[in-house]
């Protein structure tokens, strides 16, 4: 019997995948969460084989969940179900260790046979969202500036930026400007949005 931890924030839709789920004889669920950040203290408890999560969680996001959910209960493997598929967001389910990564318009017996995969130690990869990655070309940034955006996308401000790196202010403000002309964006703020989705930062 496949033990499966269901997280999706909706509930019409977790208790439907619930309900899709329930009538495979070898699945069963055995937790339903609509939360990020109780997916790992239920899973300790619960103790499944494949935990499907959604991407967009509240209180902590999927990808996260998954990373945390790695470490702490690594002989449980995650699908994640995204809505939109980003390169950047693919290669980071990869980096938090997840063993599926799904669209949620494929069919219902796609998702049973992906949960099937997974439990048997198959990975499950989308071929839209592969494809997309591929597509991808190398990042324009360099590390420095990479690294400046990133901060930025964390809240930090230009002064703080410099005092933490040991670059002066100034520095730090042709970094942020030389990202976002390479970028082709409007604003920092679009800048750190290209920059994510694409995964280089």
């Amino acid at each position: 019997m496949i033990r499966v931890l269901l997280a999706e924030d909706v509930r019409i839709l977790r208790e439907a995948l619930a309900g899709l789920l329930a009538l495979e004889e070898d699945i069963e669920v055995v937790a339903e969460v609509g939360s990020g950040d109780v997916i790992v203290a239920t899973a300790v408890l619960t103790r499944p084989d494949v935990a499907v999560i959604d991407i967009e969680l509240p209180g902590m996001d999927g990808l996260s969940a998954a990373a945390e959910l790695h470490e702490r209960l690594p002989e449980c493997r995650t699908l994640i179900l995204t809505g939109v598929g980003r390169p950047g967001t693919l290669r980071r389910a990869l980096s938090a260790h997840v063993a599926g990564f799904m669209v949620k318009d494929a069919r219902p017996t796609e998702l049973v046979e992906a949960i099937r995969t997974i439990a048997r130690g198959g990975r499950v990869l989308d071929p839209q969202l592969a494809f997309a990655a591929l597509d991808v070309q190398g990042s324009p940034l360099t590390k420095r500036e990479a690294e400046v955006l990133r901060l930025t996308a964390s809240g930090a401000e230009p002064p703080e930026i410099a005092a933490r790196i040991g670059l002066s202010y100034g520095t730090v403000r042709n970094y942020l400007a030389s990202a976002v002309t390479k970028l082709n964006a409007r604003n920092r703020v679009d800048a750190i949005r290209i920059a994510t989705e694409a995964g280089w930062i």
